[in-house]
């Protein structure tokens, strides 16, 4: 009878160890990104496949458009309800956990994770104060897209130089008529094209690359502004107040009409949009990546680049080894890859781009914007920005300042005050 009682006690014992093992298995992960509809769809469908390999761990998805998503994440981290994974942007890090303890330090999961797949100079974009806050989904950085047919009508080779950038504008006047300019771009992309220049020029960047104050004099500020309104005063760019006038300043550049027909003759925008602006033209333009323009003897790239996404796990989570698998698997695993595609840009680890480009998923634009960016970057030409220059109060402040630029209700050197002084003032606060 004793021998059947500690039978039994044994079984229970064993039946609650198998238990608590099934438990501890267990896990339902909420997460959360922006994006499209191609990203809503490809990314729903790489979450079937995660639990299909791991039927222990449950998503539950929670996505939605850009337009409030930072509003609603930050609230949920005041009060501590965010989502285990989140999808946000590099510059949020300087936000949710400046001193390195508002996000989980994935360091204490590197078993789970293949950090081997990515390089040194990527994992350190997602550290905070030794913390490894995030991880990159892909790197972003500006290019230069011609549409290589709008230029030949014009009977002018792709530009190579600022001055025959420059010079592009009365040329395309000229030859194609009011409505042809040499590139568009959205004030906060022309106002980035101005500042490369500058930055070339002066080898300063707008915001000190470490600390919360303007790096620029009042000098290379002023010549800030002056660069800005020389692209559209010498019809090179199109100017704020027609793109205005065409439905909305901001309204992306494949919406606009004389993008699609070829009569705006480039971009200045992220490598992670090509597919985009290339999606809407028609059968008689062909897009081509140029050169990144430098001015003889620059002081600086004055190339824009940071990571375009990242994924981050809260501090809060309660399963914090389950997250950081489904993070592997989104940013690593190579079906992964071919179920996300190119719906959160170039992927940044090894194995997934290599993927890409092995079943040719990658479109040669897209390509060879990556291999012009991965060659400045790998040669240290790219300094990674002050993450306050993507804070939304320096981007309002920024595109206050341009637009009355823009339509002339400032003076050129009371702007550059502005961007100096009030800039100082602004980056005080914030930081």
């Amino acid at each position: 009878m004793k021998q059947i009682k500690k039978a039994l006690l044994a079984a229970v014992a064993a039946l609650g160890v198998a238990g608590s093992a099934v438990q501890a298995q267990d896990a339902t992960l909420r997460f959360s990104w922006w994006g499209g509809g191609e990203r809503h769809e490809s990314t729903l469908k790489a979450i079937q496949l995660f639990e299909s390999k791991n039927p222990g761990i449950k998503v539950k998805a929670e996505y939605m458009g850009f337009a409030g998503y930072l509003e609603r994440l930050t609230t949920q981290i005041a009060g501590g309800s965010e989502p285990d994974i989140m999808q946000i942007n590099w510059a949020w890090l300087s936000m949710f956990s400046r001193n390195g303890d508002g996000l989980y330090d994935l360091n204490q999961q590197k078993a789970s994770l293949a950090l081997n797949q990515f390089s040194e100079e990527e994992l350190k974009m997602g550290v905070v104060k030794g913390r490894l806050n995030a991880l990159p989904v892909s790197y972003t950085a500006r290019v230069f897209v011609w549409n290589k047919a709008a230029w030949d009508r014009a009977g002018l080779p792709l530009p190579t130089t600022w001055d025959q950038l420059f010079a592009s504008g009365a040329a395309f006047k000229q030859k194609l008529g009011d409505k042809a300019y040499a590139i568009d771009g959205e004030a906060y992309d022309m106002l980035l094209l101005s500042h490369a220049y500058v930055q070339q020029k002066y080898g300063q960047p707008y915001i000190h690359p470490s600390e919360p104050k303007v790096a620029m004099t009042p000098q290379a500020a002023l010549d800030w502004v002056k660069t800005y309104k020389r692209l559209s005063a010498e019809h090179t760019a199109v100017p704020l107040p027609l793109r205005a006038s065409l439905g909305g300043a901001e309204k992306p550049t494949e919406q606009q009409p004389d993008w699609v027909s070829g009569n705006w003759a480039g971009n200045y925008t992220w490598d992670s949009v090509l597919r985009l602006r290339a999606s809407t033209l028609n059968k008689d333009q062909k897009l081509d990546i140029g050169e990144f323009l430098m001015l003889p003897g620059a002081k600086a790239s004055g190339v824009f680049g940071r990571p375009s996404l990242m994924f981050a796990v809260s501090k809060n989570s309660k399963h914090p080894a389950a997250a950081a698998k489904l993070l592997n698997f989104l940013l690593t695993d190579p079906e992964a890859a071919r179920v996300l595609g190119l719906s959160r840009g170039v992927p940044a680890s090894d194995s997934q781009f290599h993927t890409l480009v092995k079943e040719n998923r990658i479109e040669p634009t897209e390509l060879k914007a990556y291999l012009q960016i991965k060659k400045l970057k790998d040669a240290g030409q790219i300094q990674l920005p002050s993450p306050l220059l993507e804070h939304a109060r320096v981007h309002k402040f920024l595109r206050e300042v341009f637009e009355s630029v823009s339509y002339n209700k400032v003076s050129d050197e009371d702007a550059a005050r502005r961007l100096v002084e009030e800039g100082n003032s602004m980056l005080r606060r914030i930081r």
